[in-house]
């Protein structure tokens, strides 16, 4: 049987579009789709030249651009397995992954060396350094071979992607060529690419393997666009030089892009899709991003399941409805996507909730895009596999159209005098408050009440609103005891992937409540 891999999608770009454009980066690279498979060719020569074998792990430490990307293919392609390093991480977490994979080869960007090199000394596998740049370049043009090849068996690891590791030690999440390849395809039909279509990275490529967009966009034929970060001004000038008709990233990026001074000159009538992951939208982020001409896709997963599993597919019906009403309907995690067999909101016992749209559950997936397990980690593999479903950890409900919508994560819920409170749907409406850029609640401890919210947010440029003036917003729209009790003005503390650190929020709340 021919094994399914995604490093077959540059080798037919390559036959297919040779001359089309595959690349455009910041740092000045421009490379047609025949220059990118000759590079990850002579990328994957060039790691079989330095004795890496099947299986062993490859890592590389880059910002988005056409390293990063070749490097999707050109491991795969040699037979070895892609550790791609969050680029926000210190030394301890770089020491602990390069320990972990046992990484034969480290790609790196010169920026970082100083880091990587004073953590060497310490690391029992001393990776071979190649740097980005001259050294890369030369490392290329000296080898020779047969270039990419496809796996051995379709079940073979093509890469171990780090949990981002916001508490505790980070796990080594396992995907195979079968897994990426089909979340690919699920990518390409989910946001409607072809070879017309321009990406713009904003998403950092070592979160999921960009979501398994390295591999969907070249799987189509369609022209990488890559900024090393979203920086807001950036951004809003790249969709309008390359006419950029897709994008993916946290719903702070769109927020950015729709509250930045540049935002009320711009407009895209060709259209832009930005999907939206990595935590719930608030309606007021999918308002203000199609004022601008970008309709927003709302997707759901995690690294476990190779990123994007559910997607908030819109109805026919949907627009006819009130602008309001669609931000709220579009805010939803939504349904499987088109390579997912089953996702499910379950109860403690492993019941389906009803379809009420307010009995919480946990939702679990079977798929072949669920990870193969955690990488030397067996006890925690069997956990989170257990029963054969992947268990999320993220509460939901289910809605009478089938629809799920998130409530928070399990360990986000807060209860107060025994009631819950989905620190969510207390975001959401600070969120629809015109003063807030962006919130996050947690729970603090309290004598009386076990736990009570508190929110930590960041005003909206020019914003003046006061503490009380919030309190009251939220009691206007939700029961009483669901209002933070206290509101701290702040920027938010995220992961390199745009997650909010709830649990740094909660350790400021708590040493606070002691103050």
């Amino acid at each position: 049987m021919t094994p399914l891999s995604p490093v077959d999608f540059l080798r037919r770009a390559g036959d297919v579009w040779p001359q089309a454009p595959a690349v455009s980066d910041v740092s000045g690279a421009r490379l047609t789709y025949a220059e990118l498979r000759g590079r990850a060719d002579r990328l994957a020569d060039a790691i079989r030249g330095a004795g890496v074998e099947r299986g062993e792990r490859v890592a590389v430490l880059a910002h988005n651009g056409h390293v990063l990307l070749e490097s999707h293919f050109g491991v795969p392609g040699a037979g070895a397995v892609l550790v791609a390093l969050n680029t926000r991480l210190g030394p301890d977490e770089y020491a602990y992954i390069l320990e972990h994979s046992e990484s034969r080869v480290l790609i790196v960007d010169p920026a970082h060396l100083p880091m990587i090199e004073s953590i060497l000394p310490a690391l029992s596998t001393q990776p071979a350094i190649v740097l980005i740049g001259r050294d890369y370049e030369s490392w290329l043009s000296g080898s020779s071979g047969p270039g990419m090849q496809p796996p051995d068996e379709e079940n073979d690891l093509i890469a171990i992607n780090y949990t981002s590791g916001t508490t505790g030690t980070p796990k080594g999440v396992m995907y195979t060529h079968r897994g990426a390849f089909l979340n690919a395809l699920g990518d390409t039909l989910t946001f409607r690419l072809g070879p017309e279509s321009v990406y713009l990275w904003t998403l950092p490529m070592f979160h999921c393997n960009g979501w398994c967009f390295t591999w969907a966009i070249t799987a189509a034929g369609a022209h990488h666009v890559c900024l090393p970060r979203p920086e807001p001004a950036q951004v809003l000038a790249a969709i309008a030089e390359y006419r950029v008709t897709h994008l993916c990233g946290a719903p702070v990026v769109i927020s950015s892009l729709a509250t930045h001074p540049q935002a009320g000159q711009a407009r895209f009538p060709w259209g832009v899709r930005a999907a939206v992951g990595g935590a719930p939208p608030a309606p007021q982020v999918i308002e203000n991003a199609e004022r601008m001409g970008m309709e927003i896709l709302h997707l759901y997963g995690m690294t476990e399941t190779y990123g994007p599993s559910l997607v908030c597919e819109p109805q026919g019906d949907w627009a006819a409805e009130p602008l309001r009403r669609r931000a709220e309907l579009s805010a939803r995690q939504g349904v499987r996507t088109a390579v997912v067999r089953q996702v499910r909101v379950v109860d403690p016992a492993g019941e389906d909730v009803p379809r009420d749209g307010a009995t919480l559950g946990e939702i679990i997936v079977d798929s072949a895009t669920v990870m193969a397990g955690y990488f030397r980690d067996e006890a925690a593999t069997a956990e989170s596999l257990r029963g054969g479903w992947l268990h999320t950890g993220d509460l939901a409900v289910m809605h009478a159209d089938g629809y799920i919508e998130i409530r928070d994560r399990a360990k986000d819920i807060i209860i107060s005098g025994g009631e819950n409170i989905s620190s969510v749907e207390v975001e959401h409406v600070l969120l629809d408050h015109p003063g807030v850029a962006d919130a996050a609640v947690v729970a603090v401890p309290d004598e009386r009440w076990g736990e009570v919210p508190v929110a930590f947010v960041t005003r909206a440029q020019g914003s003046e609103v006061s503490e009380e003036e919030l309190i009251e917003h939220v009691r206007s729209r939700l029961a009483r005891f669901k209002s933070p009790r206290r509101i701290t003005f702040t920027d938010l503390p995220r992961t390199a992937t745009g997650k909010v650190q709830k649990g740094v929020l909660r350790e400021r709340g708590r040493s606070a409540h002691r103050d």
